[in-house]
């Protein structure tokens, strides 16, 4: 395991598929604790799709728009990490390889916690905050259906998801899953001529 010189830098993993005010408190948490947290945006090679609907530069411009906008910026180290595609036992040392040094992982999610655990890293829980209300997949579907969703984003965070077209990525991308599903989850077929 690397070890940094001041032991005071952590690692906070997530998808960030937006990032939100859970995201934020979560971070705002950690940093209570910590020097620095690198912040580690997981599946980077994904988007367009619902689960995944922004690319790793739209989500880094949210993280960085909403901490600037919180004075934090100065004390988060923002990377990329692609996914492993289910080769778990590899990930670990990918995100380290893509990462400062970090002394310590944050994390709720129980295989990123085990994968970090084994390669010999402490690893904290952290509180969920309103879980019920900032939830990814939540959100993604109020936007996609025009619900009520600013409210659950920083607002640096809403403007980006407006600037970058989101809320009709999010449209489409909802119909197009909704009408996959209407034909059973099969193939897409071919579109006529």
């Amino acid at each position: 395991m690397r070890q940094c010189s001041s032991a005071a830098r952590a690692l906070f993993v997530g998808r960030f598929q937006p990032f939100h005010y859970g995201h934020l408190s979560a971070l705002k948490w950690i940093l209570e604790r910590e020097r620095e947290v690198v912040v580690a945006v997981g599946s980077a090679q994904y988007s367009h799709s619902f689960k995944n609907p922004f690319t790793l530069g739209e989500r880094l411009e949210m993280i960085a728009a909403a901490l600037k906008e919180e004075g934090l910026w100065s004390r988060v180290i923002p990377v990329g990490v692609p996914d492993t595609d289910g080769r778990h036992s590899l990930w670990v040392q990918l995100v380290i390889s893509y990462s400062p040094r970090f002394t310590r992982v944050y994390t709720n999610e129980p295989l990123t916690r085990m994968l970090f655990e084994e390669a010999g890293y402490e690893v904290r829980g952290i509180p969920f905050f309103k879980r019920e209300l900032y939830e990814g997949t939540r959100i993604r579907r109020l936007i996609a259906q025009g619900g009520n969703w600013e409210r659950l984003v920083p607002p640096a965070v809403a403007r980006l998801i407006k600037e970058v077209g989101g809320v009709e990525r999010l449209r489409r991308l909802w119909e197009m899953d909704q009408e996959k599903k209407a034909r059973g989850g099969g193939a897409r077929s071919t579109p006529p001529l």
